[in-house]
């Protein structure tokens, strides 16, 4: 997950362009890196209707993990799915239109999915979903990317936490163009 200096994923407009202006070569190779390594993606349902469209069609070094690893999305109000469109689609359009769906409680689907042998399940979402999936205790490692830019207001992902919790650093790797990658494990 990117974040700016003061702790946010997104402005108050919910866009985050910010990330590309200060990222770099090397801090888009580590997040792809880390993107890679997963046996599935996960998402809430508004990124996962924002990025369906535009993935099977990108290029750039986060298309093919984008596009190859299988996906789920969770929704509490509901899902209407993605359009296959024509009955020849390509593998990455079907990597979308083919993704899972849960709607029931996000504890108990978290559970069952990490109980299933694989890589890592890595999540994508918004702050809503983020802040959804760390209110379950169930993240077992945080990547995040803080990068060089102070917003003052936006969507920060750890609010309303019910209790501190702590994690423990396991690595920071600086980029040359200020982005700080930080991994926490639980």
């Amino acid at each position: 997950m990117s974040l700016s200096l003061d702790g946010f994923v997104c402005d108050a407009n919910g866009k985050n362009d910010w990330i590309f202006k200060t990222g770099d070569e090397e801090s888009l190779a580590w997040s792809v890196e880390k993107s890679s390594d997963a046996s599935l993606l996960i998402m809430g349902r508004k990124s996962f209707e924002l990025m369906a469209p535009y993935w099977p069609t990108a290029t750039g070094p986060f298309a093919a993990p984008m596009n190859q690893i299988p996906k789920a999305v969770f929704t509490r109000k509901g899902f209407k799915g993605i359009d296959a469109g024509t009955a020849q689609q390509t593998a990455a359009e079907a990597s979308w239109t083919e993704a899972q769906v849960f709607d029931g409680d996000l504890a108990e689907e978290i559970i069952a999915l990490k109980a299933g042998a694989g890589k890592p399940i890595v999540a994508f979402g918004g702050a809503e979903f983020m802040q959804s999936l760390i209110a379950t205790g169930l993240i077992d490692e945080y990547h995040l990317a803080v990068h060089p830019v102070v917003l003052g207001l936006g969507l920060p992902i750890f609010t309303g936490c019910k209790i501190p919790f702590y994690l423990k650093l396991t690595e920071v790797k600086a980029f040359p163009g200020g982005v700080v990658a930080l991994t926490y494990s639980s």
